[in-house]
């Protein structure tokens, strides 16, 4: 693993629920498991007039994300040594002045040698203000050290604003400074795609248009929209996850093997993997490939559920979509002609996020008369809960004759014991400490994912033709969601455990 270098994370925003319930609680395992450097520190700044001891408590001696296991519960005092606290005033656009000072003095006390990491935890309209009163300042200069900016996403609310935050970054700090978050992408399993593809001979010939008849996504979610109803009703399923989550898991499933291992040897497959995408422009393709739902009040794990439009922040008369489902081709010689099959929704029986590859029956089905033409072989990566690897093929049945069933060959991460993994949030705030931008989206990839969904969005929007589908919260989308596959296939609807399939089951 690589050294991380001395230096100072400062955290705009930190008096808000991130910092508190994910930010903090992983530095602090980095801490623990000794990740971080000696010199170390970490600055929260924003508007509100808290002191440094008043913070401390917040965050880290009394912060309940922090779970009091044994062992780190005592090292919480040295930790919370390392926390500060900077007050801006009533805006975050004013005179930085202060804070740069505050900056080079704890820079020179804990001797963190001139480098500087600043994580924007806030709305995305105040991320170019920020990044300027930086700039002006001269903090995003590196004569001394490294000076790295961290953004969450969304990055833009269509690619013209994607554009626009784009150059706004850029014109006050370097794109190789700029770290745009996705912290799917910080996942143990979304990072293994990589290997699964590039280091199995067993897989790397067969990830093609030749042995795959199709590939399909699940991104699934068990809640509603909760208190982000004002937001997402704004936003919409295809916004809020496809546009940047899953684009960025198609991008390692569709891309060509880089050059090597290093960054932007990645980020470059993964542009030209997203630049690939066909884009759908004519309204009867966009009406063929899209299906878009809503979920209506339901029952889940027998407890009674709003419907989206009786949430709180939510327009009564709202027709944004909580479900989307999308039919695609990839133009380049590996895809051609293979369908992608993608959907996320709120409310769905369970959450779960899966990439399936559906391989193509054998040229000669020496065994057809037994219906195992009908049960394709599946890879299953499941990305979350229970994340691990599955792959079902085909078995005898014992007894007379030749009755073939699908048997399942899994592989879980919790199978390995005495390694813990990180969670994704300490492996990105890991990465961006050393340097290693693989795991983050680049620019052109943010714009390359806009150029897809804008013409989709589009369309939902303008056309007068497109439906909306109500489904029960608890169910796996609108009845009609079938009818997007070709042929006789269907949607792969995932249980809570990789293996729960009829026929088979787990013993825990």
């Amino acid at each position: 693993m690589s050294k991380t270098p001395n230096q100072l994370l400062v955290i705009f925003g930190s008096s808000g629920d991130l910092t508190q319930r994910k930010l903090i609680p992983s530095i602090f395992k980095l801490y623990c498991e000794g990740h971080l450097p000696e010199n170390f520190g970490v600055l929260g700044v924003s508007r509100s007039e808290v002191s440094d001891e008043d913070f401390r408590k917040k965050v880290v001696l009394e912060n309940q994300h922090i779970s009091d296991t044994i062992g780190n519960f005592a090292k919480r005092d040295s930790f919370a040594e390392k926390i500060f606290y900077q007050a801006l005033g009533d805006s975050y656009d004013l005179d930085y002045s202060p804070l740069r000072e505050r900056i080079e003095a704890l820079d020179k006390t804990m001797g963190c040698d001139g480098n500087c990491m600043f994580y924007l935890s806030v709305p995305p309209k105040i991320y170019e203000t920020i990044a300027s009163r930086l700039n002006e300042q001269g903090l995003s200069k590196e004569s001394e050290g490294h000076r790295r900016l961290i953004v969450e996403k969304p990055f833009g609310y269509d690619l013209d604003t994607a554009r626009e935050l784009n150059k706004g970054l850029q014109d006050n700090f370097g794109e190789s400074q700029i770290y745009r978050i996705d912290h799917y992408l910080g996942k143990e399993t979304v990072q293994n795609l990589l290997v699964t593809r590039f280091s199995n001979s067993i897989f790397e010939p067969l990830w093609n248009r030749n042995y795959i008849r199709h590939v399909e996504i699940t991104n699934a979610e068990s809640v509603g929209v909760g208190k982000r109803g004002g937001y997402y009703d704004s936003a919409g399923a295809l916004r809020d996850m496809f546009q940047n989550h899953l684009l960025q898991i198609i991008s390692l499933v569709v891309m060509e093997p880089p050059i090597d291992a290093k960054a932007e040897s990645i980020r470059n497959e993964k542009v030209k993997a997203l630049k690939s995408l066909r884009i759908m422009t004519d309204p009867d393709i966009l009406h063929q490939n899209t299906i878009r739902g809503q979920y209506l009040s339901g029952e889940i794990d027998g407890e009674q559920v709003l419907g989206y439009r009786e949430e709180s922040g939510v327009d009564p008369n709202s027709t944004t979509e909580t479900y989307a489902a999308i039919k695609f081709f990839v133009d380049n010689w590996r895809w051609a002609d293979i369908p992608f099959y993608v959907r996320t929704a709120k409310r769905m029986p369970t959450k779960v996020t899966e990439i399936v590859i559906h391989f193509k029956t054998p040229h000669h089905q020496l065994f057809k008369d037994s219906g195992v033409d009908s049960k394709d072989n599946k890879l299953i990566i499941r990305i979350q809960p229970n994340e691990g690897i599955l792959v079902k093929f085909g078995v005898k049945v014992p007894g007379q004759g030749f009755k073939v069933e699908r048997a399942n060959l899994d592989f879980y991460y919790d199978d390995l014991k005495g390694t813990r993994v990180m969670d994704a949030y300490e492996r990105l705030l890991l990465d961006a400490m050393q340097g290693d931008a693989t795991l983050y989206a680049r620019a052109d990839e943010v714009e390359a994912a806009w150029e897809f969904v804008d013409p989709i969005l589009n369309y939902w929007k303008t056309d007068k033709n497109v439906v909306t589908y109500g489904y029960s919260a608890g169910m796996w989308g609108p009845n009609n969601a079938d009818e997007l596959l070709e042929g006789d296939s269907y949607w792969r609807n995932p249980g809570k455990l990789l293996t729960d399939d009829p026929g088979f089951c787990v013993i825990s």
